[in-house]
This record gives structure tokens, sequence and C-alpha cells, in this order.
């Protein structure tokens, strides 16, 4: 019958319940206890799984002495460094501490020291030995075969554990010691999840969580603009934690994005690792790998990498787990290159080596795997029990680490001390105030000491660690964040090292010149999902992924107003070389070199030059029959008018201002108007005249040259009235037009300096000239039987005729180049010409003639008789009456007899 188990005095949850039923209660069968090793190493259990230490006070250590097994073994091949490495340096620890006389004064460390097989549900088994002292046996109704009471061996009171080494062990251990209050002190789990003092309360850890460590990734990751990267992990609480303390900074921070988040499996199948290399492909921008996986699992990414022909192509970050180990390297140097790993900041500790190199078989009986560890070490059998059957060299006992067999380190040596030390400096002060004055261990202290209690003095602690740096704890029991960042390189010897690249204490510390990548490159690879957008470009980034994006060109008039968004720029402006920004639009204007303005120029020059001509040769002859016949105040006006048709063409071109706006406003149309005014006046005089000769013989009114200018500036004065009108509605003033010459290349827009003269405006201004225009041609028609020697009709008749077909021209060409990227050019050259030709028909039909009478022919300009204006009427009769004659005759013999008998008659009409 199996003994009954009575708990002492501490209440099991459920959750231990439960882990006691799925653990099939085998750790309840009652064992004999371990009084005394095997020395003789042949003689020791082929499986043993502990260490024990005698002491005053016991503590518990989990190390990975072995693998994880295979195909449901529990336990596989010894693992040299992290297995006895570790334990080697905790048993090496509690000999200084013993040996101390400040430390612990008469009191003994001891040790019970368990392997958890690199598997957390093997450790939890292994573990539930440290909790065997605080559940007291109920033996009431259990006898031995003659009748006796069972004799029950007391089991050792654990006050601390030291361990595990993988976090996922560490939390399976840490829910069991908390249930009975048992302090624990890792000196390898870095899993964020351990952080929470909710749930593992009685858990420290001399190295920094990796929350700490995934920060300096993010912070190396960040420094090497890095912005697209793939995580990879192994299963399990440090990979998984590790890489989801990743993702989440990196989410915080933005600015880096995971493509792809993979899993190791923990049993990976055949393939596995090809298969994880292909999907990493998959992004193939996404080069940079954050690694939290174990150092197998790192092994074999890397050969997968090389199987596959991916050399050179992945940029690896790896976690502690990889640290500035050869084991993962080894054989696949080229594709590990340049991978960056980070570690915690450590030192080697001497004494350690010392003391490592010294052990032999004969001097560390108390370790039982040590004998295993020498036939590993050095490749040797030792008897008929060795652990290597196939091995043809046997072992002869004198051997020596580090002569006959490579020795380094292992990189938690120092953490594992450290742990020690915390536990031992949080005893002291415990004892000290507990015992004060008492040696050895005082009742409050060997009866039962708190864990609870305990835990506050670990806490407390502060102290410097075997590598020199203060070992200290937060209010989680975490330590502080000091790592080294080292990156795997390949010299130009081919030789490989892990060189000190940097280092991370709350703040990233890169030494940028020392990195190399492949071939010693020193330029930095790139792990970027875009591109950066060039000037001028913005990102449209791709929906759910920030770090992806098209680079799309801010196109016409719109300039990059961010990273991500173009805008269109001022109405006045256009964007500048690189799009970056805007610039004023160049203002441009008719300039006097343009052919545009050349031309107009050279034609009213030439206008002004014979109009002043005209004008001179007027008033030197003024007095004589031929300019007094051509009514001199009218001639003057009516020339006044044709120098200012050509005069407006300088206002046209000259620079706009508002003087020069105001004089365009005003002469734009007077020049017209006097000239159509004068004409207009003429033409109904003529008309009047000869209207009025058919009815009676009595002279009508207004024929007075006084008569004739109050009516010419009677017509002018409305023009300045409206002139006028137009000045109090609308001051002049300039503007530019930017849509006048806004192509759609911007490069090639233009701003026009202008008056404020819009087309109706314009329109507006010279209507009432063109009114006059198409008044005075009416009459010409109406005059056009009046004998061509008589009077000016005729000729007056030819020039309105003309006119009006300049100006019929005039108004498609001005109108229809409204749209065009010309349109200043165009409209201001045809305006010009227009007034131009106006002005020269003008000039040349009505005073051209008579200026070569007057020169060239003066015996021509001699006065005429006058006859009355009865005579006058009965010759208007007669040219009447006679027109019907016209087809009888020979062509002009009755306009030669009319004109000869109406031409000394002429000077009293005009």
């Amino acid at each position: 019958m199996e003994p009954r188990w009575r708990p002492v005095s501490y209440p099991l949850s459920p959750s231990f319940i439960f882990l006691l039923v799925a653990t099939s209660y085998t750790w309840l069968i009652p064992v004999a206890s371990p009084q005394r090793i095997p020395t003789d190493p042949q003689a020791a259990p082929e499986y043993a799984h502990s260490i024990r230490l005698d002491g005053d006070i016991i503590l518990g250590g989990l190390f990975p002495v072995h693998a994880r097994g295979d195909r449901g073994t529990p336990c596989g091949e010894l693992k040299k460094e992290k297995g006895i490495h570790r334990l080697e340096a905790m048993m090496f620890a509690i000999d200084l501490i013993n040996k101390d006389p400040e430390l612990l004064p008469n009191i003994t460390l001891g040790a019970r020291i368990l392997d958890t097989c690199s598997r957390d549900t093997y450790a939890l088994e292994q573990s539930l030995t440290f909790v065997q002292a605080l559940i007291e046996r109920d033996g009431s109704d259990v006898r031995c075969a003659n009748g006796d009471p069972p004799i029950f061996t007391k089991p050792d009171k654990i006050v601390g554990v030291i361990g595990a080494a993988a976090s996922s062990v560490s939390i399976m251990v840490a829910n069991i010691l908390r249930l009975f209050k048992i302090p624990q002190i890792s000196y390898a789990s870095t899993a964020p999840e351990l952080s929470d003092n909710t749930r593992y309360d009685f858990f420290s850890r001399v190295v920094p969580p990796d929350s700490y460590q995934a920060q300096a990734m993010m912070d190396i990751v960040t420094a090497m603009e890095w912005n697209y990267v793939s995580t990879l992990a192994s299963e399990g609480n440090y990979g998984e934690s590790g890489v989801e303390a990743f993702i989440q900074i990196s989410r915080e921070t933005g600015g880096v994005c995971i493509a792809q988040s993979l899993k190791i499996p923990r049993e990976p199948r055949p393939g596995e690792f090809d298969k994880i290399i292909r999907r990493l492909l998959e992004t193939s921008n996404a080069r940079a790998i954050i690694m939290f996986a174990n150092e197998d699992d790192i092994r074999r990414v890397l050969d997968a990498a090389k199987r596959n022909n991916q050399t050179g192509h992945f940029l690896w970050v790896g976690s502690d787990s990889w640290g500035s180990k050869i084991s993962p390297v080894i054989g696949q140097e080229r594709v590990a290159e340049g991978a960056i790993t980070i570690l915690p900041k450590r030192a080697s500790v001497d004494a350690f080596d010392r003391y490592f190199r010294s052990r032999s078989l004969s001097n560390n009986r108390r370790n039982v795997w040590f004998a295993e560890f020498w036939e590993e070490n050095f490749n040797c059998k030792l008897g008929m029990h060795g652990k290597r059957p196939g091995s043809l060299k046997k072992c002869t006992g004198l051997e020596k680490v580090g002569r006959d067999s490579s020795y380094e380190q292992e990189g938690k040596v120092q953490f594992v001390m450290d742990a020690v030390y915390a536990m031992a400096h949080a005893l002291h002060h415990m004892h000290r105030e507990l015992c004060y004055g008492y040696p050895g261990l005082c009742p409050r202290m060997a009866n039962n000491i708190d864990g609870k209690e305990l835990l506050n003095h670990i806490r407390a602690v502060n102290f410097n660690g075997s590598a020199g740096t203060p070992v200290v704890f937060n209010e989680n029991g975490d330590a502080p964040g000091r790592y080294d960042i080292f990156q795997y390189q390949i010299t130009n010897r081919s030789t490989t090292e892990y060189r000190v690249i940097g280092s991370w204490t709350n703040k990233l510390h890169l030494k940028v010149e020392a990195m190399r990548w492949r071939m010693g490159d020193p330029t930095f690879p790139a792990s970027v999902c875009s591109l950066p957008c060039r000037t001028g470009e913005r990102k449209k980034v791709v929906k759910g992924v920030p770090c992806c994006w098209h680079c799309e060109r801010c196109e016409g008039y719109h300039f990059q107003a961010s990273e991500f968004t173009c805008e269109l720029c001022p109405y006045e402006k256009r964007p500048d070389a690189n799009r970056t920004g805007c610039t004023p639009i160049p203002i441009i204007k008719l300039e006097w070199h343009s052919p545009w303005a050349i031309v107009p120029v050279f034609i009213a020059m030439l206008g002004i030059i014979a109009t002043s001509f005209v004008i001179v040769t007027f008033v030197r002859y003024n007095d004589t029959p031929i300019v007094r016949a051509s009514g001199r105040e009218m001639s003057y006006v009516l020339l006044t008018g044709i120098f200012l048709c050509y005069a407006i063409t300088f206002l046209m071109i000259a620079t706009p201002d508002v003087g020069v706006c105001s004089l365009r406003r005003i002469f734009l149309g007077l020049g017209m108007c006097f000239s159509y005014a004068a004409l207009l006046t003429k033409t109904n005089r003529i008309h009047r005249i000869f209207e009025q000769g058919k009815k009676s013989v009595t002279a009508p009114r207004f024929i007075s040259p006084a008569s004739q200018l109050v009516i010419t500036f009677s017509l002018i004065s409305v023009q300045l009235l409206g002139v006028f009108v137009w000045f109090a509605v609308d001051p002049p003033h300039t503007v530019v037009d930017y849509g006048e010459q806004r192509t759609q290349d911007p490069t090639a827009a233009r701003g026009v300096l202008k008056c404020d003269i819009s087309d109706l405006s314009l329109i507006c201004s010279l209507g009432y000239s063109i009114l006059l225009m198409v008044t005075c041609t009416v009459y010409a028609i109406k005059t056009r039987g009046v004998p061509e020697t008589f009077n000016e009709a005729k000729p007056i008749g030819f020039t309105m005729y003309t006119t009006c077909i300049i100006w019929l021209a005039f108004i498609p060409i001005f109108f229809g180049t409204s749209q065009s990227a010309e349109r200043m050019y165009i409209q201001t050259t045809t305006l010009t010409i227009s007034l131009s030709l106006s002005a020269s028909v003008s000039l040349g039909m009505l005073y051209m003639p008579k200026v070569y009478i007057i020169l060239f022919h003066p015996e021509q300009n001699v006065p005429k008789r006058k006859r009355s204006f009865k005579a006058i009427v009965t010759a208007a009769t007669m040219s009447g009456k006679l027109t019907q004659k016209g087809g009888d005759r020979p062509n002009g013999e009755v306009k030669t007899e009319l004109c000869e008998s109406m031409e000394t008659n002429s000077d009293f009409i005009n």
C-alpha cells in the first residue's frame, strides 16, 4: 500500500492538484536518502539526475545538462558548455562563498542540482523534488512487512532555486515554486512574460528580459535604416515572447514593418527549414531576419539557407541565444557572414577558468555528470561502463582540460555566479536582521526561512558581481539591460570572429565604421519594402503595410507638400525644379524688341511722320484754295484723330502701370472718335446740302465751319463722357493675368502684366467709334452720287468701305485667338495694326492727293469763281437727270461736262 501524504501548512491550489495528477504521482514514491554519491565513475548510475552538496542552507539548481531527447526519450546528448560549465559555476560560487569569512560566516551553503534535459515538462517533474520537504507524510496506516511503522528519509529543505536556463522551463517551475513561496533566480531566462510580478512574484533574474533585448534589436534595425523585416522564433516562451515584444515595439514606435512572422515547431518535420527559407523568400525585400531561436534551430536555419543558395541574401539579427557562440556557424560561415547578434554585457571570470581547468576525474567526484563530460570532451571511453561504446580510445584520467581539448568559458558562467551570490547576499542580510550577533543559524532561520522575507532581501541586494558590474533588481525582479552588440565577420585572411561593434544600455551605441558585410563591403545593405521616393514624388502607401508604397510624381502645378501628399501651388506660383516647393511664375509683358511690337511700331512711326508732314503742309498752305476747300477746321480735327490712332500703338506696347492704363482708356477710342466724328460730320453736311437742294434753294442750317466743329466735338464728348464714367466705376489699375499663359507644362507658364481692361470693356470703348464709323459709311453710301470733284464724298466713301473691311477682319482675329498662348501678342499687334491701317486709309485717300497737288501741281491750287447756292442746286438737279444719259454717251462725257459746270462752285459748298 502506498503511503498517504498530508500537507503541512500550504494550501494547494487547483492548478497544483492538477499538476500532481498530471505527473502520475511518480515523485511521491519514498526514496532512500542520497547520503553519498558513488565516487567511482564506473560505479555511478548510468542515468543520474542530481547533485547533492551538504550544507546548513540548501539551494536548488536547474541546469540543461543534457539536450532534449528524441522519440520520447527525455534526455539526449550532453551539453558541455551550457550544462557542465554552468553547474560547475554554481558549485564554484558556493565554494567561494563558504570560504568567504565576510559572507554568511559560520554558515555553509549546500546544493541540490537537477538536470532539466532542456525540456519543460521533464524539468517540472524534477523540480518537484524541491518542495518535498514542505509536505508532511502521513504513514499512520502504513506498516512494514514485520509490522513496524515505515521510516521516511527527511528530504532536503530548499530555500531558493538557481535557474532555470530556458524561459519555458523557468515559467513552468515558477508556477510550482510560488505556491510554496520559494524564491527563484534565473541566470539565462529572458522571456518578457516573466516580468509579470502578479504571476511570477517569486521569480527574479540576473539577466535583462527580452523586452530590453527586443528594444536593442529594434534600435539596431532603425540605425541600419531597415524598415521591412521578418521575424523567426522557436516555438516556446523564449522565442514567441521575444518576437512578440519586438513586434509590439515596432507598432508603438512605427517605422518598421513586419513582412512575415514565422515560427519553428518544437518537433520540426523533415524539410521544415527549407520550407521556412522559401517562405522568407516570398518577401525577398525583407532581407533582415530577426531571430529569437535556440541554438539548434539557428544552426538548422543557416544550413537550410545554404542549401537553397541564399548565401549573402539574408541579414541575420540574432538574440542572445545566438550571441557569440561558435556552434551555430560551424561549417556555414559564409551564410552567417555579417550576422548581428546581441548578448548581455558580460566578462570572463578568470578564477573560474583556473578552477575548471584544474578539474579532473579524481578531484571532481561530486559532479555525477563529469565522467560523461570527460568522455565527450576528450573523445574517449571510460571502461566498460562508458557512455561512448563506439570509441576505440580509452580515457587515461590524466587528460587536462584546456591542454588536451579546446576550452572557452561559456557565456552565462558570470550570470550563474551572480545568481548564487545574489541569493547568498540576501541570506546574509536576512541572517544579520534575524540572527544579529548569533554565530551560525539561529532558531528563527534554522527551523523555517520565510520565502517572502527572503524575496524582499533578494530584491534589495546591490553588489558588484563576478565581472565587476552591479547586480541589482527592479520591482519586477529584472536586471538592468546591458548588452554588447557583435557582428560575425570574415577577415581578408578567411578567419572568422565575432567582433564587438557596439553596446546598448538604454541607448544604442553603434560603431558603424567597424561593421563589415559580405567580402568586406562596408556599405549598408538594404532591407526595405520600397526604395525612397525621389524629390517631387509622394508615397502612396500600400493598404495595411505602411512601409510599402508606390512613388507617384506630383504632376502639373502640384508640389510635394509632405512625404505622402502633393498640393496645388497658389495660382500665381508654379512648382520649382525639384517640386518640393513653389516659386513665383515669371511675369512678362510685350517688349519693345519683340517682333510682335517692332512691326506695329514701325507702321505707327511711318504714319506719325506722314501725318505730321500733312499737318505741316496744311499749316504752311493754310490759305490756299485746296486747303480751304478741304475744310480747314475739320481737316485738322481729322488729322488729329489720325495722329492719335498712330500714337496709341506706343501706349499699347508700353509697360503697364496706372498712368499708362489711364492713357490707354482715354486714347484707345478717342483717336477713332476724332476721325469718324469729323468724317461723319462732313458726310452728313454733304448729304443735307444735296437733300435740301432738291427741295428748296435755301441752304440747310449748321453747315458753317463753326457749326461743324460744335457738332464734331459734341460727338467726341460722348466718348469722353463714357471714359470718365468708366474711370469712376472702375479706376484703372494693372493686373497680372496668370491664366492667359497657364500651359500644361508649368515651366512654360507665364504671368502677363497688363491693364485691367477686359474684352467687353475694350469693345465698349471702341464700340462708340465703330458706331460712328458705320453711320459715316451709311452717309457715304447715300452721297455716292455726288460728283467726285465737287467734294470729298467719294473719297470718304472709299475710306469707310476699306475701314469696314479692316475692322471686319479684326474682329475674328482678335476674338478667335482668345485661347491662344500668344493671345497677348496677337491681340495687341492686331489692334494696333488695325488702328494704324484705318488711319493710313483715311490719310492716304483723303489727304495724300491734296498734298500731291499742293506740292507738285501748284497751278491747280488756284481760286475758282464762286457761284450762288441756286446754281449749286441746279447743278445737283442736272446731275440727277444726266445720270440716265450716261449709258448713251461715251464713257465719262457726262461726268466731265458736269464737273466742269460744278467745279467753280465747290468753294462755296465747302
